[in-house]
């Protein structure tokens, strides 16, 4: 609970103990605790100098805890400062980086391996302060799908607006559509075409990856600024804008309900609906009915114009 402030589990289990009975001795701790002598008086020293306890002048020495309040407000704020600390040797750096940039380095290279491929794209997110965008299509790197869905939670949670462009074989799959489903309630804009060209991740419209290599040893390329970028920036938009709404955030208008608007979600990724019939458990005619209604209502002739006209006239959130 405390590892975000520097405290380890271990020092914080013992910071709790002396909470619950103060001014204990050293014998007594390790009695209570059944760990060893040794062990306690080095975490002992880091709680110590933590200014998560004091020790009393008495001898035996007794160990006395500081008020939490009070103890962790000082760390919370100690923490800050070296984030903000970091942040100014950052600002150094990317100076250094910049002039090196200036000096005629290009502004494209190749990061490859799967590692530094995972550690790459999550850093570049994590620098994220306004928006991400995101062309989503297979093939996907399963162990990469997990973790890229909560780093995007996490940064929605704090602000950073999401805009992805699915293909529709990227929510094929039950489960694929249910994930799209949960980041677009979290707050994503989804929108789903046919026949996306290429994956593609652009943060702040100031730096892209393009994954060019998943299988084997991944490769992604990054760009910065630069007129590849203003084209990719192009290229995206331009998704964007042939892209049928996919469900929305916010709460959808009091016309539609959840199942109408799974419905336009399952739609718009392409299922039949014999597929959707035994998804829902109801019968194949029970759902061309509901899509019959839908299409009527929306006056739309196809399945796509249904979703398009929701999405447009704002029914989808």
């Amino acid at each position: 609970m405390l590892e975000a402030l520097g405290v380890s589990a271990q020092e914080e289990a013992l910071y709790r103990v002396l909470l619950h009975d103060p001014d204990r001795t050293l014998a007594e701790l390790a009695e209570g605790t059944g760990q060893d002598a040794s062990g306690l008086r080095r975490r002992l020293r880091e709680l110590e100098a933590k200014g998560l306890l004091t020790k009393t002048p008495t001898r035996p020495v007794r160990f006395r805890p500081a008020p939490p309040e009070l103890a962790l407000e000082v760390l919370a704020l100690s923490a800050r400062q070296r984030v903000d600390r970091a942040r100014i040797a950052a600002a150094d750096l990317a100076e250094l980086w910049r002039a090196g940039r200036d000096s005629g380095e290009p502004t494209v290279e190749v990061v490859q391996g799967d590692e530094a491929n995972t550690l790459h794209f999550e850093q570049v997110q994590q620098s994220t302060r306004e928006e991400v965008l995101i062309l989503d299509k297979p093939p996907y790197v399963e162990e990469g799908v997990a973790g890229q869905t909560d780093v995007q939670l996490e940064l929605m949670a704090r602000g950073v607006q999401y805009r992805t462009v699915y293909d529709r074989t990227a929510i094929a799959e039950p489960g694929q559509l249910a994930l799209a489903r949960r980041l677009t309630q979290h707050g994503e804009s989804a929108r789903v075409v046919e026949g996306l060209p290429m994956k593609l991740l652009i943060a702040d419209r100031r730096i892209a990856l393009v994954p060019v290599v998943l299988d084997g040893e991944r490769q992604t390329v990054v760009l910065r600024a630069s007129p590849l970028l203003d084209g990719l920036l192009a290229l995206f938009e331009a998704q964007w804008e042939r892209g049928t709404p996919l469900w929305g955030r916010g709460r959808p208008a009091a016309e539609l309900g959840e199942e109408d608007i799974q419905l336009l979600g399952y739609a718009a990724a392409g299922w039949t609906d014999e597929i959707i019939a035994r998804r829902i458990g109801v019968n194949k005619r029970t759902v061309e009915r509901r899509m019959r209604r839908l299409m009527d209502s929306l006056g739309a002739r196809t399945r796509f114009q249904a979703g398009l006209q929701a999405g447009r006239r704002g029914l989808l959130g």
